[in-house]
């Protein structure tokens, strides 16, 4: 089955074909943080989202050149720095390091290009210009830039790509040098903002004067030249849509750049909104999250990755704790399975003839990926392999023949690589402490003395500290707690 996507500008599930000639190179852009505080787990689900593209077009064999901006210059951040008495780096470097330290938690692939908008200035002034210079922006009294709707629509341009507007109904406003706007209104966006008090000492110097540049022309200045003027899948979040992708679209097909009037960019995939505890995320309702409110719980950044991705991403997702348990609970019935199989396989040779057996599993976890990454129907494929493997593993040593051998071994090579897909690492096993392997031995020899009210106590004990025994037919077997 072709992999297919659903496609924001033609709202159509659609075949994805890349626009390289051999079909191979891919060219990704995904919108990146606003670094003016901690990322929330919102934030977070586009981000986790992406690198399940990523990872999946990796996996079908795709070369996948991965580009994410930072957005470290605009509204938001530039009243922070004027509160906190700092400067824009001062003040950014802190949330963009803190950021990727998260992506790392999670298990995101980092992105093989982060541009941050200051470093492009000189590219955003050129994209101005030629605007300006075709006739799809003016000047404002004060020096500021603006993209014109009405001359871009005058031109036989389409403005509402991928939103369908109604010109007639909707407030059409003069202009705005907000980077966000009314939803119900089409505007004339700010491409160049004139220095103003308030800046402070944010600004460069421009042919139109001292300013910065407006949040939209950001994304199209980096993007096309890392990417070129055309490249293949533009990912974001649905919020979004109108009117950031939107003016990115008019704005960089308005330069002309693109070769025989081509787009500027093939799919958009947008991801749902995150609720959380079944209620839009706010401070006040206190069920706001960052992904370090989370950690500071107890939970690993892997369960919040795996409940993150236990949904479809074009569908609201309701973010729980409850759920956050279940994640755990899930990722410990794998953990155990990859473990028991492991010692399984140690009791025995292992066969040639493994990778058919991980080749048909993986075929029918991609068919599911493939359908516009269906990632229930995925999941159902894991834990179909682990509770294949459970049954394997819970045969009695003496009744697995070669081909129960070769079939466990194909099983948890599949399983190795579907994890891998979701970004879901293997977890470590960690070796006790002395004191801890003391207190199994103690535990061991209360039940052979038949003392099983001490035995429960050491078990108590040691779950206390963090440590879970398991009694398998090979004696006990220590486990470090999900929780710990």
């Amino acid at each position: 089955m072709a992999l297919r996507f659903f496609n924001t500008l033609t709202r159509s599930v659609q075949e994805f074909v890349p626009r390289d000639p051999a079909g191979k190179k891919v060219g990704m852009y995904c919108c990146g943080p606003t670094v003016h505080d901690f990322a929330h787990i919102g934030n977070f689900r586009t981000f986790v989202f992406a690198d399940l593209v990523r990872r999946y077009l990796e996996f079908k064999e795709y070369e996948v050149q991965h580009v994410m901006n930072i957005t470290d210059v605009e509204d938001k951040i530039i009243k922070r720095v004027h509160e906190s008495n700092t400067s824009l780096r001062e003040y950014t470097c802190k949330y963009e390091a803190a950021f990727f330290e998260d992506l790392d938690r999670l298990g995101c692939l980092r992105p093989h290009r982060m541009p941050r908008a200051t470093e492009h200035i000189s590219e955003i002034i050129s994209l101005i210009e030629r605007l300006l210079a075709r006739g799809l922006a003016y000047r404002a009294a004060d020096g500021s830039v603006y993209f014109s709707i009405e001359k871009y629509r005058g031109c036989g341009s389409q403005y509402g790509q991928l939103v369908k507007l109604n010109f007639e109904e909707m407030r059409a406003g003069e202009r705005v040098s907000s980077d966000e706007y009314a939803k119900e209104s089409f505007a004339d966006f700010a491409l160049w903002k004139a220095r103003a008090p308030e800046d402070g000492e944010v600004f460069w110097p421009s042919p139109w004067g001292e300013g910065r540049p407006g949040w939209h022309i950001e994304c199209s200045a980096m993007s096309m030249k890392i990417l070129g003027p055309s490249f293949d899948l533009h990912l974001g979040g649905e919020d979004l849509i109108f009117p950031h992708h939107e003016d990115e679209i008019a704005q960089s097909e308005g330069a002309g750049l693109q070769p025989d009037g081509g787009r500027f960019v093939k799919y958009w995939l947008h991801g749902a909104h995150l609720l959380v505890e079944g209620r839009k995320m706010s401070k006040s309702l206190g069920n706001y999250f960052t992904l370090r409110d989370l950690l500071s719980k107890g939970y690993s950044g892997r369960e919040i990755r795996q409940l993150l991705l236990s949904a479809h991403y074009r569908e609201s997702f309701n973010f729980t704790l409850e759920g956050l348990e279940s994640a755990r609970r899930t990722l410990g019935r794998i953990d155990d399975s990859i473990l028991r199989s492991k010692e399984r396989l140690l009791t025995g040779p292992q066969r040639q003839g493994a990778e058919v057996v991980a080749e048909k599993e993986l075929s029918r976890f991609a068919a599911s990926l493939d359908s516009d990454l269906n990632v229930s129907a995925a999941w159902a494929s894991v834990f179909d392999v682990v509770s294949e493997l459970n049954a394997l593993a819970r045969l009695d040593s003496l009744a697995v023949g070669d081909s129960d051998r070769l079939r466990l071994a194909g099983l948890l090579s599949a399983l190795k690589t579907m994890l891998t897909v979701f970004g879901i690492d293997e977890r470590a096993q960690t070796e006790a402490p002395p004191e801890i392997i003391a207190l199994l031995e103690q535990r061991q020899a209360s039940r052979n003395a038949r003392d099983f009210k001490r035995s429960d106590t050491i078990r108590d004990e040691l779950k206390a500290k963090g440590w879970i025994i398991e009694d398998t037919p090979k004696g006990p077997r220590l486990k470090k707690s999900p929780a710990a």
